[in-house]
């Protein structure tokens, strides 16, 4: 039987899928497999991969032919998991030995539907230890009550699928599927409902995976029009947010978060392509006009003067035809 299922989406790394690869290697057991799912990637990754297929004890190695995307690709390894917890790794990070036997221990002992890690964010020489928002530490908590407060970093803000561990019962429920096509931010639909749904959790002090920043095929440090998928993503928030039976109180927090996000992307507008930067302008002011406007007006009193000055202009420009998301 297989008690953990990895999966590590790959797309044109391969100056790190080899480091990736080794750390596997060194959390390697017999009752682990590594589905490894290349997303269609045109240099050397998929070369890499098919010997890691050969090498490493439980690869499990499948091949997208069209590129499809983040989601996407996690969705197919999803389907192909066997074990009785999943987690993820993207194809640029890399873990500590030992670290996903630790996880599964805890795991089993809390018994819960996931479990959060902290991680080490490392952007060249530099390494930041990032820590769950939650501070209640190896004790099982009700997700929903970890969602609040609006005005505060809560768990939902920490969106990271890879700094966690998800009992099976959560793919049974159709929770641990991502939006397919999602090409950015895909993780903000999904952490948000994981925490509306599913039963319970716990933040634990887990120290074990090594989020590399700076990858210059990383989307987010690509400013294509890809990047504006973190408006669809948000718009299901808001949309699937607005149908839970506590919509009057998260409905506050999801709106700010967005108005957030907006507000970081026109911060560093400059890296976007112009004519991208031009719809992100458009397509931005489109969501705020379709967010429920009371709740978005108490938003924007609550935030700094400067960001919510910025909005409130953006929200009455006038949109053009083709500007929604």
């Amino acid at each position: 039987m297989v008690k953990l299922s990895v999966i590590v989406p790959f797309y044109n790394v391969q100056q790190y899928a080899p480091d990736t690869l080794r750390s596997l290697k060194a959390n390697a057991r017999e009752d682990f497999e590594f589905i490894l799912v290349d997303d269609c990637s045109r240099d050397g990754t998929p070369e890499i991969l098919a010997r890691a297929e050969r090498e490493l004890p439980g690869a499990v190695y499948v091949r997208h032919e069209r590129n499809g995307g983040l989601a996407t690709a996690r969705n197919t390894g999803i389907d192909r998991a066997r074990g009785a917890y999943l987690t993820f790794l993207d194809g640029d990070d890399w873990l500590a030995p030992g670290y996903f036997p630790q996880a599964v221990s805890a795991m089993e002992e809390l018994g819960c539907d996931f479990i959060r890690t902290d991680h080490v964010q490392c952007t060249a020489r530099s390494r930041t230890v990032n820590r769950v928002p939650v501070g209640r530490r190896n004790v099982v908590l009700d997700p929903r009550e970890a969602i609040l407060p609006a005005d505060r970093s809560t768990s939902v803000d920490y969106a990271y699928a890879w700094a966690g561990f998800y009992h099976r019962r959560l793919v049974d429920k159709g929770l641990l599927h991502f939006t397919d096509g999602l090409r950015t931010a895909e993780d903000r639909p999904w952490i948000w409902k994981l925490h509306r749904e599913a039963e319970s959790f716990a933040a634990v002090s887990l120290l074990g995976v090594f989020y590399r920043r700076g990858v210059a095929s990383s989307l987010t440090q690509i400013g294509d029009v890809r990047q504006l998928d973190f408006i669809r993503a948000f718009d299901q928030v808001i949309a699937e947010t607005a149908q839970d039976r506590d919509a009057d109180q998260l409905l506050p927090k999801a709106v700010r978060t967005y108005c957030a996000i907006i507000s970081h992307h026109l911060g560093s507008i400059e890296r976007f392509e112009p004519a991208v930067a031009k719809k992100l302008k458009s397509m931005s002011a489109a969501a705020l006009r379709r967010m429920p406007q009371d709740v978005l007006d108490e938003a924007l009193d609550s935030m700094d003067l400067q960001r919510a000055t910025k909005l409130r202009r953006l929200r009455r420009r006038p949109a053009p035809a083709g500007a929604a998301a």
